[in-house]
């Protein structure tokens, strides 16, 4: 397979490969497998929330504001 990077991701990939010692191929190599990875976990997820919902499991406004506070004021 051959992908065609603009110039400018170019040099940005060649700075951070050498930045890490590694080489060009590595890093992209590593950057497809994340995003497919996540892409993945997304999708599931989402496939699991609608099916949640599906069946009537939703979570309360107060339970919501609850997660949110907990996780932002601490």
């Amino acid at each position: 397979m051959e992908v065609r990077l603009k110039p400018d991701l170019q040099e940005k990939l060649a700075r951070l490969a050498n930045q890490q010692g590694r080489d060009s191929e590595s890093l992209v190599v590593e950057a497809v497998e994340r995003l497919i990875n996540y892409d993945e976990w997304f999708a599931q997820q989402v496939e699991n929330g609608l099916a949640a919902a599906g069946r009537g499991e939703f979570i309360s406004h107060e339970d919501v504001r609850k997660l949110i506070d907990g996780r932002y004021l601490g």
